[in-house]
């Protein structure tokens, strides 16, 4: 990346070690995942950024500076590495229908999505803390408001100091703004993308001119109907039923740009990206992160939710998502490096394993599966485990999903179920910390 604030010479690119890969492979890959995180900052906050809080901007950075030919990019290698952490703010943006003056294509309006960041080289890990756009923060020089005002007030900049004075005082380094405009052309431009609708989704706002109508089951969504299944809320879970509904696709778009077919489409996302997208990143720190993001395994990309509660109908006059401070400290602290919170210096200290709040959810073919793990786990000595409704797919893997970011606790359950596998995020049941998705695997452990 570019000079740090503090220090010139602290860079995070280096154009000194070339990366030797063929021209085919490095295009594909390179491309594909800048495409990633550019589109999914739409629904999932897939791009990179983040923003200087409290000093200028490095020399350069703040200014208009040229952008290189694509042909010249193709041929410089994509030499370009990350080499300290960076933290991006990663933000997807509403159409400014309701402010004055603004046409839709301003990147003015509330955030629908918003993501933080952070890739981290020496760890050879890519952690994401969704945050939901009902979440209640101070902004500062503005008041208490839901997160997602705080780019009609005061743009990008505002935005990030809103994250970081109200989450540990994280340190922001670039962002991101992304129209969701780019999201819809780019998911059909790669033949859309694969997903399982758990239930139907029908819903019809006409002051935004908002038509839901999803079937349910496993089907390969255009643009307009991606947006569809990120953007439903009418459920019991509102917003934070499209929080999980944006990391799931996450994680198909992904999984989608970086098949080989895809190819042939990259010069045109790289054309809709540039004509959607408002970040202080340079080309040379996008393909740093790109390069970074290629060499990745899936395993290594860690998504959680900013724990949290809903706000009750008597608490406020309006609805909020309402941080839960002990574990958005911990998480803050685990995956930002973020230092802790002085206040919290005397908290009660983290439960033991025995007390995680484990859901049971039955994904198998076997109706009694669910009861059989949750006995299981009771025997072994935990003592917070319950059912929840059956997952309406059938699925082959059993998995542990670290609800809360618990990648620790989520390996040793499965470890102690000796089947399945961790999944880094936060599509679980919300009341837990970790929720096990039991799949035929686990009745075939048994069998033997």
């Amino acid at each position: 990346m570019s000079p740090s604030p503090s220090s010139q010479s602290d860079s995070t690119t280096s154009s000194d070690i070339p990366q030797h890969r063929s021209f085919l492979g490095n295009a594909l890959r390179v491309f594909a995942w800048t495409g990633i995180f550019g589109t999914t900052a739409v629904v999932s906050a897939a791009a990179g950024a983040a923003f200087i809080l409290t000093v200028p901007l490095p020399k350069g950075l703040g200014e208009e500076t040229a952008t290189p030919p694509l042909s010249d990019l193709w041929q410089s290698g994509f030499r370009y590495q990350v080499s300290r952490p960076v933290t991006l703010l990663i933000m997807g943006l509403d159409e400014a229908t309701d402010i004055d003056g603004a046409v839709p294509t301003d990147l003015v309006g509330r955030t629908d999505t918003m993501l933080l960041a952070r890739i981290n080289p020496e760890a050879e890990t890519i952690n994401v803390m969704s945050i939901p756009r009902d979440t209640r923060v101070e902004i500062p020089g503005y008041g208490i408001d839901k997160i997602n005002q705080a780019n009609v007030e005061g743009g990008a900049e505002l935005a990030a100091q809103t994250v970081s004075y109200n989450f540990n005082e994280v340190e922001i380094d670039r962002y991101v703004r992304v129209s969701t405009a780019a999201f819809r052309e780019i998911v059909d431009l790669i033949g859309g993308v694969e997903v399982f609708v758990p239930k139907r989704m029908q819903y019809e706002d006409k002051t935004q001119g908002l038509v839901i109508d999803l079937e349910p089951g496993w089907q390969t969504l255009n643009g307009d109907e991606a947006e569809q299944f990120a953007r439903f809320r009418q459920d019991n879970l509102g917003d934070i039923g499209r929080v999980q509904r944006q990391q799931i696709l996450l994680k198909a778009l992904r999984d989608r740009m970086i098949n080989p077919k895809v190819i042939t489409q990259l010069p045109q996302i790289v054309r809709i990206l540039q004509s959607h997208i408002d970040t202080n990143l340079s080309t040379e720190e996008i393909l740093a992160l790109a390069g970074f993001g290629l060499q990745l395994d899936r395993e290594n990309l860690n998504m959680v939710m900013l724990p949290g509660r809903f706000s009750s109908p008597t608490e406020y006059r309006a609805s909020y998502w309402i941080a839960d401070t002990n574990n958005t400290n911990e998480v803050m602290q685990k995956f930002f490096d973020a230092e802790p919170d002085a206040l919290l210096a005397t908290d009660t200290p983290r439960r033991s394993i025995s007390r995680l709040r484990i859901a049971v959810q039955n994904a198998s073919r076997e109706p009694y599966m669910g009861q059989a793990v949750a006995d299981h786990l009771r025997n072994e000595g935990f003592r917070n485990v319950y059912l929840i409704a059956d997952w309406p797919d059938f699925q082959h893997q059993t998995t542990v999903i670290a609800q809360r970011g618990d990648i620790d606790g989520a390996g040793f359950l499965e470890a102690v179920l000796g089947a399945g596998k961790v999944v880094a995020d936060s599509t679980g049941d919300l009341d837990s910390d970790i929720t096990i998705r039991v799949g035929d695997d686990w009745t075939e452990q048994l069998i033997q």
